[in-house]
């Protein structure tokens, strides 16, 4: 890319679609060494359970633990944390949790079922998953957004027991953290972390009941991990770098713009922030105003190299190509920043969120708006789905037949069941034929 702040593309160049290409282009870390680590872990954790969890735990956190039962944290201590944090952290957590659960309860699917006319009944049971673990970073680092995202869509679900694993390394732990776990309803926390806490939720141990599901992201050793585990478990997904697509009319302040843009590289370096306008001269004013309010962040020097390496201010000839080259890169945010949102809305195809409007930044959905900010990465949106309710609900089919209805669908049967030479199965179909 070139040497500016950002990179400047210009949808009518005939190479336009190989220089966004490039920009789009993120492949996950493939590390060899990282899999054999992991590999042994999960190998350690499924033969030898707990201590192995303590061994690995001790070792990577600088902990000091005897067994697991001293990695556990006890309902007390979680009702403890919701009083060590200030009110209005306490109030912001509530606030968020009740609208998330509100947004969520509407995603609730329904089991359902209809009768044909010689009686025989056909439909479909919803059910809860029965166990799901929750991965959360620890440390020093606080995400209690992620806790309620992760948690709280699937107690919605009816979840049975929700366990939550994060590491405190040297003990430490976020007291907001733990406050949000008590809110949401997590049933179980456990501060042991890395690929260790994947492998334990995975596989079981003495202290951990094996899940069905495990949520929540975590740095490469979590995602290796989770990806191996695979089968074994449901997963999530497994997330790439974050990113915010802007289509902006040139109407918007500038410097809201730009600070939209920031909310998404500051995450980290790979973090991918781009924006889409008909109007050259206001790209002009973004530029300057992402120069004028770089320098102000406490993150900048991360916001820095994700802007110039994977940041870009594209010039669109108008709204209808803005919209074609957002679905070409289905970003995990999409801003429509823009007069008219609703009459744009029918066209858009792959996004994992669309915020609606001048005065919807991301960051509302990051925190507190209510929908999820799970979301597929990496141009996943054009098959994938947030993270909600119907992750942690399973369909069972229900088939009952009346007699003469399974007379009737036996003939069908046997014939195609003959066609695929599988006589057991003719044969018991034609046991219920009625002559």
């Amino acid at each position: 890319m070139s040497d500016s702040i950002i990179t400047r593309l210009d949808a009518s160049q005939s190479d336009f679609n190989q220089q966004l290409d490039q920009l789009l282009a993120w492949e996950s870390v493939s590390d060899t060494r990282v899999a054999a680590v992991v590999d042994d872990i999960l190998h350690q954790v499924k033969t030898r359970g707990d201590i192995a969890v303590v061994e690995f735990t001790n070792k990577f956190d600088r902990r000091s633990a005897q067994s697991m039962n001293d990695f556990v944290v006890t309902p007390a201590e979680l009702q403890n944390a919701l009083t060590q944090i200030r009110p209005e952290q306490r109030a912001a957590l509530e606030v968020a949790a009740e609208r998330i659960r509100s947004y969520h309860q509407h995603q609730l699917q329904s089991s359902w079922r209809y009768t044909e006319a010689d009686g025989t009944v056909l439909g479909q049971q919803i059910s809860a998953m029965e166990r799901v673990g929750l991965y959360v970073p620890g440390g020093k680092a606080s995400y209690p957004s992620s806790v309620l995202m992760n948690a709280i869509p699937a107690k919605v679900a009816g979840v049975d027991e929700l366990t939550m694993v994060v590491p405190a390394p040297d003990g430490e732990i976020s007291p907001m953290v733990l406050a949000a776990a008590a809110i949401a309803g997590v049933d179980r926390v456990i501060t042991i972390g890395g690929a260790q806490a994947v492998a334990a939720l995975a596989y079981g141990t003495e202290t951990i009941a094996k899940v069905d599901k495990i949520v929540g992201p975590g740095n490469i050793y979590v995602a290796t991990a989770k990806r191996a585990v695979f089968g074994q478990v449901a997963i999530d997904m497994i997330a790439g770098p974050s990113e915010i697509l802007v289509v902006c009319d040139g109407l918007t302040d500038p410097d809201w713009i730009a600070m939209d843009l920031f909310s998404q590289a500051e995450h980290d370096e790979q973090a991918q922030s781009i924006l889409l306008c008909p109007d050259a001269e206001y790209l002009d004013k973004v530029e300057s105003s992402i120069k004028k309010l770089l320098p102000t962040l406490a993150r900048e020097s991360i916001a820095s190299v994700s802007l110039k390496n994977r940041g870009a201010l594209i010039k669109v000839a108008d709204m209808e190509q803005a919209i074609a080259v957002s679905n070409r890169i289905a970003p995990e945010h999409l801003e429509l920043s823009i007069a008219d949102p609703e009459a744009w809305l029918p066209k858009v195809r792959h996004a994992g969120a669309i915020f609606m409007g001048r005065f919807t930044p991301e960051a509302l959905g990051d925190y507190c708006a209510g929908p999820n900010h799970v979301l597929p990465t990496s141009g996943t949106a054009r098959f994938s789905s947030p993270l909600g309710v119907y992750d942690f609900q399973k369909r069972s089919s229900i088939i009952m037949c009346s007699a003469s209805g399974a007379s009737e669908l036996s003939k069908t049967a046997s014939v195609l069941a003959r066609s695929e030479y599988l006589e057991a199965h003719a044969r018991s179909a034609e046991y219920r034929i009625i002559d």
